[in-house]
């Protein structure tokens, strides 16, 4: 093996990659090519509105928990407060998370919003009111995923350094007691 040579790290999850991407691609792709396809308003809304909810949810409950070990929710309390709750893997399976797939899904996360705000720029420079509300709806979705994980990275991250905190204070503190118990 030549060791000059740096590795490349492929996908850990390579089906999960595919679906992260596929239903972000056929979304965009299907709102682009729409007017080919179908001359109802009404048939572009719904399929382009069910592939980015289609979307939304395997990012949110299935390739953010394996790409980048994180998944979050939003629960409404019996008194009406929405109160979000975020999960993410333990220290140790955050750091076994693969670059390659991490970089894959937030790369993706960010572009799909960066692309439906083009849309919905283009759609308002036309005047395509109707487009809009088609583009605002799944804008809404990708930025509500946005918002999610970024909050429930920052808390993971959180998470890791009160660990790492605790860590470091109790061996330093076992290690000051048995420095002081052989006195």
């Amino acid at each position: 093996m030549d060791l000059s040579q740096p590795v490349e790290e492929n996908y850990a999850n390579p089906k999960t990659c595919f679906f992260h991407v596929f239903f972000k691609a056929s979304a965009l792709a299907f709102y682009m090519l729409s007017t080919l396809f179908a001359d109802s308003f009404v048939i572009i809304f719904v399929v382009t509105v069910v592939l980015a909810a289609l979307d939304f949810w395997v990012v949110k409950n299935v390739s953010g928990r394996i790409l980048v070990g994180l998944r979050w929710w939003n629960e409404i309390e019996e008194q009406g407060e929405s109160i979000w709750r975020f999960e993410c893997l333990d220290h140790e399976s955050l750091a076994r998370i693969n670059q390659k797939d991490s970089s894959l899904f937030w790369w993706t996360l960010y572009l799909n919003a960066v692309v439906w705000a083009i849309f919905g720029i283009f759609s308002m420079v036309r005047l395509e009111v109707d487009y809009l509300l088609v583009v605002g709806v799944c804008f809404s979705l990708a930025i509500a995923n946005i918002i999610g994980f970024t909050k429930c990275r920052k808390d993971a991250r959180n998470k890791i350094q009160a660990f790492a905190s605790r860590t470091i204070a109790s061996s330093f503190s076992s290690t000051l007691q048995s420095a002081f118990s052989l006195v």
